[in-house]
């Protein structure tokens, strides 16, 4: 084995598990907020402006249908509203309350607190971390255009 190839299975090894520990501490922070990672995620993709089930779940990777269960809970929770789609009236657009956009915010700044110090305890730089996100962009382009 190349490697190339051998250095590829690690990182993505690293990859998981970096992806794995930060679902568990961001789940953590939902928790202490009242709320699911879930329920975080919908709020963030419909923070910059209104847009239907299915747009939402397209944008997470997720399926319209789990998206949608989502979605009922949090305008059941006042933090999100249902508005007349010009371009569909059968799909609404879902779009943040004031109440959802105070929850998005206070979960914002205990992800960055959070997250502010756990790059001070590893002693990682910004650049090293642009360096990373570019090689990790680069891969998804090799991989969407393999």
């Amino acid at each position: 084995m190349s490697d190339d190839l051998t250095a590829y299975r690690l990182l993505m090894a690293d990859v998981y598990e970096l992806a794995g520990e930060s679902r568990r501490t961001s789940e953590a922070l939902a928790r202490a907020e009242g709320q699911t990672t879930a329920r975080w995620h919908v709020l963030s993709v419909v923070s910059d402006g209104p847009r239907t089930v299915a747009s939402a779940a397209r944008r997470l990777g997720l399926a319209r249908q789990s998206v949608q269960r989502v979605v009922d809970d949090l305008v059941a929770a006042g933090q999100v509203e249902l508005r007349a789609n010009p371009d569909h009236a059968r799909a609404p657009l879902v779009a943040l309350t004031d109440a959802g956009s105070g929850v998005l915010r206070r979960l914002v700044a205990a992800s960055d607190t959070d997250r502010a110090a756990v790059l001070r305890a590893a002693g990682v730089t910004a650049a090293e971390l642009e360096q990373a996100r570019a090689v990790v962009r680069t891969l998804v382009a090799g991989l969407r255009g393999a």
